[in-house]
């Protein structure tokens, strides 16, 4: 059993829409069959590359420069996935990028659900060892449950991939704790990666206690709640429509499609609370935000966004900052409306909860 001082990973520099990373304080919780990492504040990446965000695609050029630059500050883990960009471009960029270092890296990719059918796990593998340029993945995670298919019949062919050695350890994306279990009984699960923040805290309800349990890492996506929690906008009407889909707002807003009312009104009062708490310590409500979910049981890592090898710079000092004394109380407590609102589902954009 790995005690839960071990088990934790700080979070801690972003790298882009395209790149996020976290540290670990010890080291990935990757299991037995895993790359561990004995160097202390080691840090976790994910990468996304040629992302488009606010109509700007990110230069490929950038992105490897901004993993060189994670690399010489000790970032070693970096998180990509088939499923980011039409053509997992995101991976092959990141192949390039650590042409030459990959015996300095830790990586991680994602399967998405469509091939999960026991048949094609191991060409979709091969396809990403290939784009990476590397004859083995760190850890391999399901990127969504494929509900069409049996989870033992998925686990048994990642099984087999991990006793070829093509990939170290197993872990998953979005499961909740039915799906969680299913896939328990089959094989050994290192991670589950989950939204979680200030205004998204359904995974407490359940999932989260279930990982707990189970020695299970929590990589915690979407830890500023899209850019909510960075005191950007200053209401509802503000957030731009590609940032307003999620289950927190209108199902009437134009790219919404969970069929709920949503809760606008108790997202942004608590917004102003997080700010209202972040001006009287002096500090930025997003240094604030992060520090909270870092503050919580069980959290491994969380994945934040950074452009730029400037960017990463600024954003390091964030995730040194420690809550003051009964502040993560406080801060919870004002988000105890939105998450009343939005209850077990932690489906951040359905409503029938793809999260089982």
């Amino acid at each position: 059993m790995i005690s839960d001082s071990k088990r934790r990973l700080w979070p801690v520099y972003p790298l882009a829409a395209v790149l996020e990373c976290a540290a670990i304080r010890h080291f990935l919780p990757l299991g037995e069959h895993a790359c561990s990492t004995t160097r202390s504040e080691t840090p976790i990446s994910k990468f996304q590359n040629s992302h488009l965000d606010a109509g700007r695609l990110q230069d490929d050029a950038v992105s490897i420069a901004t993993v060189h630059a994670a690399l010489d500050k000790g970032i070693t883990f970096f998180d990509t996935a088939e499923g980011y960009n039409d053509d997992s471009h995101s991976e092959e960029v990141l192949g390039r990028a650590l042409a030459g270092r990959r015996d300095e890296a830790v990586i991680a990719t994602k399967i998405s659900p469509p091939h999960l059918v026991p048949d094609l796990v191991e060409e979709t593998c091969d396809a990403s060892l290939q784009k990476l340029q590397t004859d083995y993945i760190d850890l391999y995670q399901i990127h969504w449950p494929n509900h069409s298919v049996a989870v033992e019949d998925s686990m048994a062919a990642l099984l087999k991939l991990r006793d070829s050695g093509k990939i170290r350890s197993i872990g998953v994306c979005n499961f909740g704790v039915g799906d969680l279990s299913a896939a328990l009984e089959s094989a050994e699960i290192v991670t589950d990666q989950l939204p979680y923040n200030l205004l998204w805290r359904p995974i407490e309800v359940e999932i989260a206690p279930k990982c707990l349990d189970n020695n299970i890492g929590l990589i915690c996506y979407s830890p500023l709640a899209q850019g909510l929690l960075t005191g950007r906008y200053a209401s509802a009407d503000d957030v731009p429509d590609g940032l307003s889909r999620s289950r927190l707002f209108s199902n009437d807003r134009p790219l919404s499609n969970h069929g709920e009312d949503g809760c606008e009104a108790e997202a942004f009062d608590a917004i102003a609370q997080v700010i209202k708490i972040a001006d009287e310590l002096g500090e930025h409500p997003a240094k604030v935000a992060l520090a909270w979910v870092r503050s919580r049981p069980g959290i491994t890592a969380l994945l934040v966004g950074a452009r730029s090898p400037e960017e990463l710079d600024l954003n390091i000092p964030a995730f040194e900052y420690e809550l003051p004394d009964g502040v993560a109380d406080r801060l919870s407590a004002a988000t105890v409306p939105v998450k009343a609102k939005l209850g077990a589902n932690a489906d951040m954009w359905s409503g029938d909860n793809r999260m089982r």
